[in-house]
């Protein structure tokens, strides 16, 4: 969240400054610098923020030093799928919804990316990632587009995002404007797609699984160059 960002919740609410800085525990004159980019929100506040003026959940702030790890260091990675599962659940995932209340909501950018950065998941866990990308689409693309880059990660993403774009072919209530976003970022990361071969979470894979992957696996992984076998009609929330 930024200034303005800060400022359209508050419009949002029909507040005053006064009455959202009295309910953010800070002074009007502060806030009003806030809004006006003079000083940067701090992550605490930021977070009040999205919870006191009912501000969207991607606009939580962005995991700190997540876009500029070197490449494939732990630091990207932690959690695995037990923490992947709480934030999914926490974010409204219907297939976590007995976890829901669990955990506190993080960004939804940072929750895919530190997910698809992990070298192992459940495979529950990974079906629940285009639905993350589709329900989200409105997410911070831009940095989660540079994380991924900087993780090597961008043919998992673009996979993920490909397939939340399928996605949305299905759904009858569509968001427009969050279907022509992930078309133009999966046009994105098509720029920057990687030749070597990966998994998608899933890098214990066999060799005898590889080899039955590559010959298996859907066009759209065999563009990506990902050794799976996920396809966006057969994941348990399509259409819904």
């Amino acid at each position: 969240m930024d200034g303005q960002e800060l400022k359209e919740a508050r419009l949002a609410k029909d507040w005053t400054q006064q009455q959202a800085a009295e309910k953010l525990g800070v002074t009007q004159a502060y806030l009003s610098m806030l809004e006006r980019g003079r000083r940067v929100l701090p992550r605490v506040l930021a977070r009040k923020a999205v919870q006191v003026l009912d501000a969207p959940v991607t606009a939580l702030p962005l995991g700190e030093g997540l876009a500029v790890f070197p490449a494939l260091t732990p630091a990207l990675a932690t959690g695995g799928s037990d923490k992947t599962r709480s934030d999914l659940a926490a974010l409204g995932y219907p297939g976590f919804a007995h976890l829901r209340g669990r955990r506190a909501r993080r960004n939804p950018a940072e929750v895919l990316l530190r997910a698809l950065g992990e070298p192992d998941l459940n495979s529950r866990v990974v079906e629940g990632l285009p639905w993350l990308a589709q329900r989200y689409a409105d997410m911070d693309w831009d940095w989660a587009v540079q994380t991924a880059k900087l993780n090597d990660r961008q043919n998992r993403l673009g996979f993920v995002a490909t397939l939340a774009y399928d996605l949305t072919k299905t759904v009858a209530d569509k968001d427009e404007r969050g279907t022509r976003k992930l078309k133009e970022y999966v046009a994105v990361l098509e720029r920057s797609r990687l030749a070597r071969e990966d998994t998608l979470c899933h890098d214990s894979l066999t060799e005898a699984e590889r080899r039955w992957l590559r010959v298996n696996r859907t066009d759209e992984a065999k563009h990506w160059n990902l050794l799976t076998d996920m396809k966006a009609e057969n994941l348990s929330y399509a259409g819904n």
